[in-house]
């Protein structure tokens, strides 16, 4: 475990709030009276709502954290207890469009940051490294809570976020009320990872390979090519999801950020063990090689059209979870749940509250 109070001049980060709002969030974001999280009570009910109700945030704001000047959503009332929603590739904040509202109807305060190289969020330095391996990109949202003074949150996320909710809630468990992981337990060992996968398995994999070559790098640098690749990774990996063209694109948007394209180049390659990270990190890299098991309250879940879900319904990562914990899997829901499930995925938030 990390002392959260030595961990940014640790890591040489620093934290500062500029917070800039952009317009008022819809007046479905309203919180309920209700409320009653942490009492171990029944959880309430989240109310349906069909995918696609909601199709954008009126609300943006901007801090300075860590080495970046962040983007996020935010909805709920101000001092409600925090959500923060994390994000996949290729994917941004739009994946929690629609779970957001829900969860401030129940009284929480959510919060959906652009991870770095996506949509508003900026480095501060020209002369940053763009890195994008595990560990910053944890470090960047434990900066992200520091400078918004939030001491503790559930944590839910799917992809690139179950990673780093998963991080965060293994190396600073103080800082994560309860956790809602997409996929499990994902955390990357870079030595496992050199060694061969079944081919079906691979095969779900192509872009990461294709990352890892010259050709790769060039078409995530060309608007068409990145715009067109993401989508297909849409396409294959929610086969059963109904999204028209207007809800992709609202997403692509995130993509024109600037260093979009040598984020997205690097996490792969470097998860690979093909390109550095920074000496900085390596200390949590160290511990996270160990696979330290995470012993906050958490719900998984499973999405059953996923090709990236892997088999036997939660048991190959059940022992990283030592804590009070559940299992779910969505079936006929593919790799973008909670965009797919919105009422499932913000259950679950309140569900582990609840726990």
């Amino acid at each position: 475990m990390i002392n959260r109070r030595t961990f940014t001049k640790a890591a040489g980060l620093g934290s500062g709030v500029a917070a800039v709002s952009l317009a008022g969030f819809p007046a479905s974001a309203k919180a309920s009276t209700g409320h009653r999280s942490g009492t171990g009570g029944p959880a309430p009910t989240v109310p349906t709502v069909t995918p696609g109700t909601h199709t954008s945030f009126d609300r943006i704001k901007h801090v300075r954290a860590g080495v970046l000047n962040v983007g996020y959503a935010e909805a709920g009332p101000a001092h409600g207890p925090v959500v923060i929603c994390l994000h996949g590739w290729p994917y941004d904040i739009h994946s929690f469009v629609d779970v957001a509202p829900l969860l401030a109807a129940q009284g929480y305060r959510v919060i959906v940051p652009f991870l770095r190289g996506h949509g508003t969020t900026r480095f501060l330095s020209a002369r940053t490294f763009r890195n994008a391996q595990q560990s910053a990109i944890a470090l960047d949202i434990i900066a992200l809570m520091d400078a918004l003074k939030i001491d503790q949150a559930l944590l839910a996320g799917f992809d690139w976020g179950t990673r780093t909710a998963d991080i965060i809630a293994a190396l600073w468990p103080e800082r994560v009320k309860g956790l809602v992981s997409v996929s499990g337990y994902i955390i990357t060992n870079v030595e496992a990872q050199k060694q061969p996968i079944p081919p079906k398995a691979e095969y779900a994999w192509w872009y990461q390979y294709y990352f890892a070559t010259e050709r790769g790098r060039l078409a995530m640098e060309n608007k068409t090519n990145r715009h067109d690749l993401c989508r297909l990774v849409w396409d294959t990996v929610s086969p059963t999801w109904d999204f028209d063209d207007a809800t992709f694109e609202r997403t692509a948007a995130a993509f024109e950020n600037p260093d979009y394209a040598a984020i997205v180049i690097h996490n792969y390659r470097w998860r690979l063990g093909l390109a550095d990270g920074e000496a900085r990190y390596e200390r949590y890299e160290r511990q996270l090689a160990t696979r330290p098991v995470i012993e906050v309250p958490t719900i998984t879940l499973d999405a059953e059209r996923d090709p990236f879900t892997a088999p036997g319904n939660g048991a190959s990562y059940r022992d990283r979870f030592t804590g009070k914990y559940a299992h779910r899997t969505l079936t006929g829901i593919g790799h973008n749940l909670p965009q797919e499930a919105p009422t499932a995925f913000a259950q679950a938030v309140v569900d582990v509250d609840h726990l």
